[in-house]
């Protein structure tokens, strides 16, 4: 289950997204999950998943690798859809009990169903696509026009790239625990919900302990190679926009305006 978890992960191959700028992606991401709450009828949906299969099929990242990181949401996913189907008021299909399935909240399960699947993928395919440290600078680029305000930017990215480098790492280090606890005999799957809660005691000490000694060990070798944000720093591989950093754009560009346009016509 833990290794289904795909947010924060690189997948390495050679494609077209792979190249992109990263501040490309990171914009065209945003817009996508924007883009998500800008349509309701059925044409919008279609959109969206056309031009989500376009993208992974371009990144040329397995679309089972993409769809594995569903797993680690399901439970999210199906506390949505079962309180926007029984909580929606509306005209009743189904009663039983004192439940009622309306037919404005089916419209809803599905609609935040999807919405949340697409856009869990979404923000899938820009992690995979992008290496840690590239995601960094576009973000420190991204936000540069708040350093006005004296908004700390460059540690406000690195805190972001950071946090989501160490997810994948804990949820390794969170399975070699289980691992190690059920060879113990410990019992993580059997008993009611406060048993089960009450099981994982054994588990989270070891992994705060972990977390907390990584990190440590994370700032002491930053200390060492005299790192410091607020000094201007310079790249080896500067980040450039080229051809297909425009190609990319009016293509997010050409499905936003599709977006927008079937909403008003449709």
């Amino acid at each position: 289950m833990l290794r289904d978890i795909t947010i924060g992960q690189y997948y390495q191959t050679e494609s077209v997204i792979h190249k992109l700028d990263p501040r490309v992606k990171i914009g065209g991401t945003l817009l996508y999950i924007i883009s998500l709450f800008l349509f309701e009828s059925a044409w919008g949906y279609i959109l969206a998943a056309l031009f989500l299969a376009m993208v992974i099929k371009l990144s040329n990242v397995p679309f089972k690798f993409m769809i594995r990181g569903m797993k680690s949401i399901l439970l999210l996913l199906m506390i949505t859809v079962i309180f926007n189907l029984f909580l929606t008021p509306g005209e009743i299909l189904v009663s039983f009990w004192k439940l009622k399935i309306t037919k404005e909240g089916l419209k809803m399960a599905i609609s935040m169903a999807l919405r949340l699947s697409f856009l869990i993928i979404g923000s899938s395919v820009m992690t995979l696509t992008t290496t840690p440290n590239n995601l960094t600078d576009g973000m420190e680029k991204m936000l540069a026009p708040l350093k006005i305000f004296k908004v700390p930017v460059h540690e406000v990215a690195m805190m972001m790239s950071i946090a989501l480098r160490f997810i994948p790492i804990l949820m390794e280090e969170t399975d070699k625990i289980m691992k190690a606890q059920i060879a113990r005999g410990a019992d993580f799957e059997t008993g009611g919900l406060i048993k089960k809660a009450k099981a994982l005691v054994p588990l989270l000490v070891p992994l705060f302990i972990s977390a907390f000694r990584r990190a440590n060990d994370l700032a002491m070798a930053m200390e060492a190679r005299c790192y410091g944000g607020n000094i201007k720093r310079t790249r080896m591989n500067g980040m450039k926009l080229c051809s297909r950093d425009l190609a990319a754009s009016l293509l997010l560009a050409a499905f936003l305006a599709a977006i927008i346009l079937q909403r008003i016509f449709l």
